[in-house]
């Protein structure tokens, strides 16, 4: 099939900012769909000819998504905002549509402009996005130094981002907003974070740029396996330190994956998971209520936004959910069928990580390996403390851990 279909990057300067294969593509388009703005561009300064339809953009996606498949056989040519394969429309349609069907014709993204504006270097800059994401997600980006440039839902989000980065110790932060790129609105204000927190709304077409600063009083947190153990707001029920760094190696996190928690106390483990990146997703499963809600306060404030939290109690609290690549079960081992359970809800090639403290914990693990391989370790840990007048070595409780995966 010839390619009917066109994905045209718009930016601010609109119909005069245009290459020539964006032009034909929409000169020679019979459907137009875009956001109202980017159709009021070519109602200012047509290029289509007088039988094309202008069709304003839907929500929800899933909804435009059937629209566009509905006109194949037409030439359709959808507008977007700068680059659509970089946050935008384009890399969700690829997904849809075969590519061979498809042009995809890319104007500068904001984030290019943005580099120019400041002299920043791209290569070194971090691109994040706020556009219909919580603001906490860009918490693990904060490291000392990182210049970071997040894309906005609207006008409001800046403030959000300012409140965040003070309450994160960067409140001494450089952070610039960048409204209108490209265009006559062109407007660039730039400051601290602290100045913003009471910041009027700025235009809703904006990108912020943040430069972190180094806090002695507040040591970044890496998105990196092995969090300190007083990161996490807990009541002692979280799988320690060096035990979790283990406990997430083994569960090897991958792009795109998703993880179940079980029995996950603070949910140390599926944060630390969420930390990663925006396409590691988790739930955590607990069966109190109060450590539900410790689970919510810390997915916010160490910035894993995405992590699901669902009280209850495993099996039950289990139906219905997203199917896990990743389980790990970090209490609750001698309840009769529930490793078996969790091993049978896996996905094919998933991994299934299990920890005891308890004899009967233990002889659960060492009676599910028997049956179905896998790997059995024991984890012992001592930290150094002070004995009277000398210093020694104080034993934490040996973790017996269980790896296996699903053939």
């Amino acid at each position: 099939m010839e390619r009917w279909l066109s994905i045209v990057g718009i930016g601010e300067d609109g119909v005069p900012g245009l290459g020539r294969a964006a032009r034909e593509a929409i000169a020679s388009a019979e459907i137009l769909f875009g956001a109202e703005r980017h159709l009021n561009m070519l109602k200012a300064e047509p290029l289509q000819g007088p039988d094309c339809r202008l069709v304003p953009w839907t929500t929800p996606f899933r909804e435009a998504v059937g629209q566009i498949a509905a006109w194949r056989g037409h030439k359709v040519a959808v507008l977007a905002t700068g680059n659509p394969m970089y946050f935008g429309i384009g890399s969700k349609l690829v997904r849809d549509f075969p590519l061979h069907e498809m042009r995809i014709l890319p104007a500068p993204s904001v984030f290019a402009l943005a580099c120019a504006r400041l002299g920043w270097n791209q290569a070194d800059t971090r691109c994040l996005s706020a556009h219909g994401r919580p603001v906490e997600a860009i918490v693990p980006a904060l490291a000392p130094g990182l210049r970071l440039l997040i894309l906005t839902s609207d006008g409001t989000t800046p403030r959000k981002l300012a409140a965040l980065l003070c309450r994160t110790g960067q409140e001494r932060a450089f952070m610039g907003v960048l409204e209108h790129l490209g265009g006559e609105k062109e407007h660039i204000r730039a400051g601290i974070a602290d100045d913003w927190k009471e910041a009027a709304d700025c235009a809703d077409l904006n990108i912020v740029a943040v430069e972190c600063v180094a806090d002695p009083s507040r040591p970044y947190l890496p998105p990196l396996p092995g969090l300190p153990d007083d990161a996490f707001a807990h009541d002692g029920q979280l799988t320690k330190r060096e035990i979790r760094a283990v406990t997430l190696a083994k569960l090897a996190p991958a792009i795109g994956q998703h993880l179940w928690d079980v029995g996950a106390g603070c949910g140390s483990v599926a944060i630390e998971w969420a930390r990663l990146g925006q396409h590691f997703t988790a739930t955590a499963i607990e069966r109190q209520a109060r450590r539900c809600a410790l689970i919510d306060e810390n997915r916010l404030a160490l910035g894993a936004p995405q992590v699901e939290v669902v009280e209850g109690e495993a099996p039950t609290a289990l139906q219905g959910l997203r199917r896990p690549d990743a389980v790990f079960l970090g209490g609750g081992c001698s309840r009769p069928g529930l490793l078996e359970h969790l091993y049978e809800c896996l996905k094919q090639g998933g991994r299934l990580v299990a920890n005891a403290v308890t004899l009967e914990g233990e002889a659960a693990l060492s009676a599910f390996y028997r049956h179905h391989g896998g790997k059995l370790c024991r984890l012992s840990v001592s930290h150094g403390a002070t004995i009277g007048a000398y210093h020694g070595w104080k034993p934490a409780r040996a973790v017996t851990q269980l790896e296996i995966v699903k053939s």
